[in-house]
């Protein structure tokens, strides 16, 4: 247990829950379900088995000064900004290859910030077969059973169909990866009962990874290598220098879609979900009679499955359905909530436009 250690990666922008989500207030250090919010319920979530100490945070420089105060209990450098964007490999090399330099025998979890679990305690019994298996030099990853057919995501194909309750089964070879299918496509992976969602959650030794690295991305492996120690005067200027160069590249394509010995970890329901966008928070959430999720004072007549939040306001809808309405002080989005994967579009507009006052 001492050698396990946990990264969460938290350097997204969250375009898609503009205007709440901003490059300094992005959506895994939103509140969106209590009091907690989404990268403090992640650290929560990992307790039983990862104290703060022995957790490492990769975000961006918009974002750490936030994550640092909503995280106390997380050593300071253990939260690092990135110098650039490069895509999950680098971000996950990175980390490693700290890691391995303060504990040769490390065993490292990959984890999202901005997802929702609602039952952490059978979430709990899937980490442990998982870190298991990468302590033994496996590469773990774990599967979500799917709901529906959805085409938003990549497919962990298994060997076999899983068969036992969540937690109870040995992992299981990882036949494939599958990139995102069409909607054809996705039904034949959920009828056929071996293909599951991709959660974006990984184990192994940090020699394993690096190693891996080493095989597949030499560039960015060997960049990496050349990091002096986290505590060395050198280690900042020189991060600075190198990580710009190395390759942009998701860990998916980089090491797991190329490499052998990957198991996976088949979870039943652990009330998963990524909170992809407006609509995800919308399913979320409690309802009315009429299927409108309402965060705010709201007046609604003969309106249904509208999403409301505007906290310093009373919202009144007449007539309306299936809407998403978010206020600001400086931005108000209404939506069809059928397009809710759009809204990124518009932050795409508003930098393209230069106002960048509202990014």
């Amino acid at each position: 247990m001492s050698h396990l250690y946990g990264l969460i990666l938290a350097g997204g922008r969250g375009t898609r829950f503009w205007p709440s989500s901003r490059r300094s207030r992005a959506k895994q250090v939103l509140n969106f379900f209590g009091e907690r919010t989404l990268i403090q319920q992640t650290v929560d979530r990992l307790k039983p088995l990862l104290p703060p100490e022995r957790i490492w945070i990769m975000t961006n420089h918009h974002l750490r000064a936030e994550i640092v105060k909503q995280l106390p209990e997380v050593p300071k450098h253990q939260i690092l900004a990135e110098p650039a964007q490069r895509n999950t490999a680098p971000a996950i090399g990175l980390a490693a290859q700290i890691i391995s330099q303060i504990d040769p025998d490390a065993v490292m979890g990959v984890f999202p910030a901005d997802h929702v679990i609602t039952k952490p305690r059978d979430y709990v019994r899937l980490l442990r077969p998982a870190f298991k298996a990468a302590s033994e030099g496996k590469i773990a990853v774990i599967g979500i059973e799917p709901r529906w057919a959805e085409t938003g995501y990549g497919y962990i194909e298994f060997g076999s169909k899983p068969t036992e309750s969540v937690g109870a089964a040995a992992p299981l070879p990882v036949r494939r990866f599958r990139e995102k299918p069409n909607l054809k496509t996705a039904g034949k992976f959920v009828a056929a009962g071996n293909f599951y969602w991709n959660a974006g959650m990984f184990f192994w030794k940090t020699s394993v990874l690096l190693e891996n690295l080493r095989v597949f991305q030499p560039k960015t492996a060997s960049l990496l290598a050349s990091l002096p120690p986290i505590k060395s005067r050198q280690f900042a200027p020189k991060l600075e220098a190198i990580f710009p160069m190395c390759e942009n590249i998701s860990i998916d394509y980089a090491v797991l879609e190329r490499a052998k010995n990957v198991v996976g970890v088949p979870a039943g329901d652990i009330g998963w979900n990524d909170v992809g966008s407006w609509n995800a928070v919308y399913e979320l959430h409690k309802r009315d009679a009429n299927g409108n999720a309402l965060e705010s004072a709201s007046i609604v007549e003969a309106s249904t499955g509208n999403y409301v939040q505007a906290h310093k306001k009373l919202v009144a809808l007449l007539g309306v359905k299936d809407l998403i309405i978010v206020d600001t002080p400086d931005a108000l989005l209404i939506a069809d909530r059928n397009r809710a994967q759009e809204v990124g579009d518009i932050v795409k507009r508003l930098e393209k436009a230069g106002h960048h006052h509202l990014l």
